[in-house]
């Protein structure tokens, strides 16, 4: 018998790594769906008047290795220097604990956001700790948990400010001394909302002119002063005070809350998270209790659960744009969790102590750099800092500067004359010796000086983090062992499949996530000289061209660093292309009901009034209505908002339709990228009529949720928007982030992802992502109705399952079904969003047949519980569906219910041996929103809950 050679492709990483079912599993599936095969799918699932011509053709796909390879020459024509630059990013040491049990943990950056608590308690408790690190070191009583960077936290803050001002002045005040990027972001975010921005020395503020004003502490030249006086001329004109404060500095000098400020922003970059060229970070927010149901973003809140016992949850959750759309207090969807959870763990891991003592370093460090810069003659300001100084060097800037790369060190040009140099906890003696040499100064560094250059009236007198976590035994040993009882609370995706609509929570490969790591993308400074980037800059020029053509547009930003700011930033390239044509007056969007949560609320933050468009019986745009609203406003109309496929999980086939409408009344077309899993290979959004869209990136191409963000949301246009494209922070107007780029240090992963899986990868993983969600509505249908379809009964990459019947027949809710989905291991599908009362299922192209299936036991055996109800077998208030999820709590007790522990604790789906138990009982959100604690609570409270 002669050799029978195998064409098995072990490196075929979209086949054989990325989509979960193997052709096996797929001749099977196609069985039960009644199909031919994938093509026969796609043919009835996706119409063919929205295909695409061309198939995607980027090549051949690489394998894991040699695409690593690539990522490896790239990233070596980064230069990787010490950078002193500022500007609110420092170089930080990641403590290697964190780095290996948290950033680099697929426990930690696989997970979704906390909205079911029972399964998120131990990131719900880390991000806690991040929110009572950031209250105490603040002064101020509640903080949030997390927003994107600083400047857009600044800008935040600002419309926060008008919202809770008594004041009726419409101007903000700025300090010139805000870093400038902060400021130019400000003006970004008050131009379409007509608030005049004025820009000054703090002691030229008028107090009555303003609704608020934002103070830099210590300033970006390094100044300190005492914000006390400009609080208080504030509050007697009934104006709110702000302060964007340096979190390292803060464990040294007068916190923003002694001072009188309402709220205080800044970045927790510094607290052992990497430059990664500016971003993610996560950006910290505090105000004080009056204003905490006006802050943006996400909190998290102390509650009960059913048997009593501490739990934890997001609080205040109907500020959210989901619920609240154009009258949400943000648009906020992506918080930094993940980063957030990592400057939290860095407080734990150092304590108060710790943190002062590197603080102290920093600043003596300083101190002595400045000694020898004077002792040569130079004139060096202020006379109080922390860690950043002015040199004036008149004629010798650009020497000095030249002079300092050579020496492996970036310092920061000031005007014409003057460098400024920021020392962080990474700098050595060495590399201060390096900057004296750049200066012309040969000397030794010596010992750290004794003398503080802190003003005596801005030293901290009050202690912070005095909870219990922050005064553990910080062995690494207990370290690591707290973060893995944490991680093991939590169900993420490294666990179980999470079946989110709209959140295509697929797999994070390995391969992709290594590259973050890396120094060569982790340790740029965003503002370091552009020859510094030239690896950045090829991948993100590649990365650019392959996402154009995948949608049909002409160019990329990558600058949104989540996807409402996405959203955000295309409105505002609209509106500038609409001023520049001289039609600044169109100020209408119109935004069918089916879009996506945040578009309402993206449309209100750019000035527009926002016009809803009803949904047919089928649940796709109402085209009579759509096409009468356009009519009515058409000399006003500036755009509308579609999202496609629809959030209903359908492909609508008058989406062209759609666009000529809105193009023909003066109006552009904004195409949510959400779905976008559903559409790469097989539609391109720029052929359908689109003028704008953003990508999740951390959806569609493979940047993890990390917990609730990072994310990115880049943004596609056609030609004729291209100038009008966020501009660079510190090069005109225009920007929405802090940093060029976003978040780029997340690029590596998106463009892995497209090198390995090539065009007929990503094509197969849509087609797979289609085949997964019409199989689960196949074997799922008679138990539970699909509430929409396309003509041919078939649904895009998500469906909806209406659930409602059963609050009329069982008493059974919604939130029952996604509770006793937790105790057979999965994270709940989307809950009553976009329609009240139902459920929204994404499987993504990553899951096996074998998990789908466990899914659809679990559901069937759910929907037999409801019938026992139904039938009379069963009271709903004894059953499993409303005592879900079971704890191991529930199993040790005394038992007393009418159905066994083992239908209660291992329903169909659970795993016997590798059961998922949930450290909570059902978590009482109303409890906790009238009972509202933000903080760390005291461990004695832990106590008497467990009495």
């Amino acid at each position: 018998m002669g050799f029978e050679p195998t064409d098995y492709q072990p490196y075929d990483f979209a086949n054989r790594r990325h989509i979960g079912p193997s052709p096996a599993e797929m001749e099977g599936m196609f069985e039960v769906l009644g199909v031919s095969g994938l093509d026969d799918l796609i043919g009835q699932a996706v119409p063919e008047g929205i295909r695409q011509a061309e198939p995607l053709d980027f090549g051949p796909a690489l394998s894991e290795r040699e695409m690593l390879w690539r990522m490896q020459e790239v990233a070596e024509k980064n230069s990787v220097l010490t950078s002193l630059i500022g500007m609110g990013y420092h170089g930080t040491i990641t403590p290697p604990a964190i780095q290996r049990n948290i950033f680099e943990n697929p426990a930690w950056y696989t997970a979704y956001t906390p909205y079911q608590p029972e399964i998120s308690q131990g990131r719900l408790e880390a991000l806690l700790n991040y929110q009572t690190m950031v209250s105490d070191l603040t002064g101020l009583a509640v903080a949030n948990a997390s927003l994107l960077d600083e400047a857009t936290a600044c800008a935040e803050a600002m419309t926060m400010a008008r919202r809770v001002a008594k004041s009726k002045a419409a101007a903000f005040f700025v300090d010139e001394g805000c870093h400038p990027q902060n400021i130019a972001v400000i003006r970004t975010r008050a131009a379409p909302l007509g608030i005049e921005i004025i820009v000054g020395a703090p002691e030229d503020m008028d107090a009555a002119a303003v609704f608020g004003a934002i103070f830099q502490y210590p300033g970006t030249f390094g100044g300190l002063r005492d914000l006390t006086p400009h609080m208080d001329a504030l509050h007697e004109a009934k104006a709110v005070g702000i302060v964007a404060a340096d979190i390292m500095a803060l464990c040294l000098v007068r916190e923003p809350g002694a001072m009188g400020a309402d709220i205080a922003v800044g970045s927790t970059q510094r607290f052992g998270v990497p430059l990664g060229y500016g971003g993610p970070h996560a950006a910290y927010m505090a105000c004080r209790d009056a204003f905490k149901r006006a802050m943006p973003g996400r909190i998290v809140g102390v509650s009960v659960d059913s048997l009593g016992n501490r739990a934890y949850r997001l609080s205040l959750q109907t500020r959210e744009q989901h619920i609240r759309r154009e009258k949400a207090t943000s648009n906020v969807c992506t918080a930094q969790a993940l980063l957030a959870v990592m400057a939290g763990f860095y407080a734990v891991f150092h304590g108060p102590l710790g943190l002062k003592a590197i603080a102290q370093r920093i600043h003596l460090k300083t101190a002595r750099l400045v000694e020898g810069l004077t002792s040569a003659g130079y004139a060096v300001g202020p006379d109080a800092y922390f860690d950043t100084v002015v040199v004036e060097v008149g004629l010798l800037q650009r020497g000095i500067l030249a002079a300092a790369v050579r020496e492996g060190i970036n310092l920061r040009r000031v005007g014409k004359t003057r460098i400024g140099i920021t020392l962080d906890e990474t700098v050595r003696p060495a590399q201060v010796e390096a900057v004296w040499r750049a200066f012309g100064l040969v000397r030794d560094y010596g010992e750290d000086p004794e003398t503080y250059h802190l003003p005596e009236a801005l030293l901290r007198d009050s202690d912070y983090l005095t909870h219990e976590v922050f005064q553990m035994n910080r062995a690494e040993t207990e370290m690591m062992r707290y973060m893995r009882r944490l991680a093991d609370r939590d169900l993420a995706l490294d666990r179980a499949m999470i079946p989110l609509g709209s959140c295509t929570m697929k797999l994070n490969a390995a391969a992709e996530m290594m590259p973050v790591s890396w120094k060569e993308f982790s340790g740029l400074h965003p503002y370091a000289p552009a020859d510094q980037a030239a690896g950045y800059a090829e991948m993100i020029d590649d990365l650019s061209a392959k996402l154009c053509t995948i949608t049909g547009y002409d160019a990329f930003s990558m600058q949104p660093n989540s996807g409402a700011q996405g959203e955000y930033a295309g409105l505002l390239t609209i509106a500038a292309w609409q001023a520049a044509r001289g039609e600044n007056h169109r100020k209408v969007c119109l935004i069918p009901v089916n879009a996506h949560g945040t578009n309402p609320a993206s449309a209100q933050m750019v000035g527009w009034t926002v016009v809803p468009v009803a949904c047919d019986a089928k649940g796709s745009i109402d085209l009579a209505d759509f096409r009468a609203k356009a009519e009515k406003h058409s000399a006003a109309l500036a755009a509308c908002m579609i999202t496609y496929p629809s959030t209903h999980g359908v492909f609508e086939e008058t989406v062209r339709e759609v666009c000529e409408i809105t193009h023909r009344h003066g109006g552009q077309v904004y195409i949510d990228g959400a779905n976008m899993n559903a559409m790469v290979g097989l539609s391109r959004p720029g052929d359908l009529g689109g003028d704008v869209s953003h990508l999740n990136l951390h959806k569609t191409f493979c940047i993890p949720h990390g917990g609730g963000g990072p994310g990115m949301g880049p943004i596609g246009v056609k030609h004729h928007l291209v100038p009008h494209l966020p501009t660079h922070p510190l090069q005109g107007a225009g920007a929405v982030s802090a940093a060029p780029f976003g978040s780029p240090s997340l690029l590596p992963i998106s463009w892995g992802y497209i090198l390995m899986s090539g065009g007929d990868g990503l094509t197969q993983s849509t087609k797979a992502a289609i085949l997964n969600a019409n199989y689960i509505a196949a074997r799922l249908s008679g138990a539970y109705e699909n509430l929409y379809t396309a003509p041919s009964g078939r649904v895009a990459h998500e469906c909806i399952l209406d659930v409602r019947p059963f609050e009329k027949t069982a008493g059974v809710t919604v939130e029952d079904i996604a509770k006793r989905l937790i105790d057979c291991g999965f994270h709940a599908p989307t809950m009553s969003w976009p329609v009240a009362g139902t459920l929204m299922v994404e499987p993504t192209e990553s899951e096996t047949r074998a998990e789908l299936d466990r899914f659809c036991d679990a559901m069937l055996a759910i929907r037999e519980e409801i019938r026992a109800i139904e039938n009379g077998e069963m009271d709903v208030a004894a059953s499993p569906l409303r005592h879900a999820p079971h704890t191991m709590e529930d199993l040790v007790r005394e038992w007393d219910r009418p159905y066994s522990r083992e239908q209660g604790c291992f329903p169909p789906g659970a795993f016997r041996v590798d059961k998922y138990w949930p450290p909570v009982n059902r978590v009482d959100n109303a409890y906790g929103d009238r009972n509202l604690v933000c903080t760390c609570p005291p461990m004695s409270d832990y106590a008497e809950a467990a009495e």
